[in-house]
């Protein structure tokens, strides 16, 4: 997201940089207040209605991408799905549904609603008079499925995650850090690219996109992770300069993959932005595309590295 905009005069760049900035601030902004909030009742539930919003609208602005292109899918079975994938384990991390938290058992229960989930679009199609293509229609519902609301899932797991007895409650910390390194990313990416960009990564997806700001956003990652190590060390289990230093690369790298991808899907649908929900950025993929896969990224290096 963060060079899209670089074919742009050097005013409008810097005007839709500055929009979507503030757009970026004033929602993250909502979210981790209520994450960070001592009511018990606002941090959690308030933080799980977030993420079911941000699951249910993203997935419909995917949707309405594959429906731009021409294709077809089962649009509100998706959105139920979505619903139930995100409720179901946020129940599971508070304990409200099996062991609470048990990684394993919230595994479990993911790929056990996948597995019913694509039951259910079977027999949904079996439903269907009108709609021959049922292979596509299957497989762009499922495809939207796990791009939005599984992966942003991990995010959750993340917030909610089992510490050790002296890091109890500390997840929200490791949200925050890896929202900021990827949000360091995006900026790095548009500053450098902005500046001095003149080599082209993959024009035929962005045309913006260009190696230098690549450089700028591995750089910036990395500085921002090393210092938000630094300065929350003793909130964050396992947490230390080597390791900040290899996330950010790690996280700063994804952050442009997960951008390029939403890309090549706006592309292909023949559009600009994803939605208008948020000025300057446009809908909630194009707020999300860089997280959405470092989100699984820091859950599994938190828990099989940091922990």
């Amino acid at each position: 997201m963060a060079e899209s905009t670089a074919a742009q005069p050097a005013g409008s760049k810097l005007k839709t940089f500055f929009r979507r900035l503030l757009s970026t601030i004033i929602l993250w902004t909502v979210v981790l207040a209520a994450m960070f909030s001592s009511n018990r009742v606002v941090s959690d539930y308030f933080f799980g209605a977030v993420m079911v919003f941000l699951a249910v609208t993203g997935l419909r602005e995917f949707y309405g991408l594959v429906e731009k292109r021409g294709m077809v899918c089962f649009k509100y079975w998706g959105a139920f799905g979505g619903v139930l994938l995100m409720a179901g384990t946020f129940l599971h991390l508070k304990g409200y549904l099996g062991t609470q938290g048990s990684p394993a058992r919230v595994n479990d229960f993911e790929t056990s609603f996948l597995i019913l989930f694509v039951l259910g679009l079977c027999l949904r199609q079996f439903l269907s008079r009108s709609n021959t293509a049922g292979i596509l229609a299957i497989s762009t519902t499922l495809f939207g499925l796990m791009y939005v609301p599984w992966l942003l899932n991990f995010i959750q797991k993340i917030q909610f995650f089992s510490f050790p007895a002296e890091f109890e409650g500390t997840g929200k910390y490791y949200v925050l850090y890896f929202i900021l390194v990827t949000k360091f990313s995006d900026t790095g990416a548009y500053a450098v690219g902005s500046l001095i960009g003149k080599h082209k990564m993959i024009p035929r997806v962005s045309p913006g996109k260009t190696w230098e700001g690549f450089g700028g956003a591995i750089l910036a990652s990395t500085g921002g992770s090393m210092l938000f190590a630094h300065v929350f060390r003793d909130h964050m289990a396992g947490m230390t300069l080597g390791h900040a230093a290899v996330l950010g690369v790690i996280l700063s790298v994804s952050a442009v993959v997960g951008d390029l991808i939403e890309s090549i899907f706006k592309r292909e649908a023949g559009v600009k932005d994803s939605g208008r929900l948020f000025p300057g950025i446009g809908g909630i993929l194009d707020l999300l595309d860089s997280l959405l896969f470092n989100a699984p990224l820091m859950y599994l290096y938190l828990r099989h590295v940091l922990t």
